[in-house]
């Protein structure tokens, strides 16, 4: 099912025309109109899903089989030194746009970008409190 109002649903249907690495029945593989790096692409998928959540399993796990064969592709043929996968969930995590999509951004020494966060230092009492809430 598409959402009429989703742009990537547009986009990954066709409606909008794209620069397409890769299609199948399921998903469309673009590269972003705003690239982090040369080669930067996102994984979408047909129907509308807001994001992981809402994805079927089995989706889920194409989704990923999708990216790894493009990574493969943009590795090789753009010769990155690495590869970045992300995939945001939700406003607070970083996602702009509700439709869930895996970014593929190759990395290239000195490309002068970051995927970083700020390392907290917990003791172990406050780890294992969360493991207690994770595990029972």
């Amino acid at each position: 099912m598409k959402d009429d109002q989703c742009i990537f649903c547009k986009i990954a249907n066709g409606e909008i025309p794209s620069r397409t690495i890769y299609e199948d029945e399921h998903f469309r593989v673009i590269l972003d109109n705003g690239p982090a790096t040369d080669g930067h692409a996102l994984v979408l998928p047909k129907d509308h899903y807001r994001d992981l959540f809402e994805m079927p399993e089995d989706l889920a796990a194409q989704a990923m089989k999708t990216a790894k064969k493009t990574a493969e592709l943009l590795k090789e043929k753009l010769h990155a030194d690495g590869l970045n996968l992300v995939q945001n969930n939700g406003e607070v995590a970083g996602q702009t746009v509700p439709h869930f999509h895996i970014h593929l951004i190759p990395r290239y020494k000195n490309d002068g970008q970051t995927i970083a966060w700020n390392a907290t230092h917990p003791d172990d009492a406050q780890l294992d409190a969360v493991l207690d809430k994770v595990t029972k």
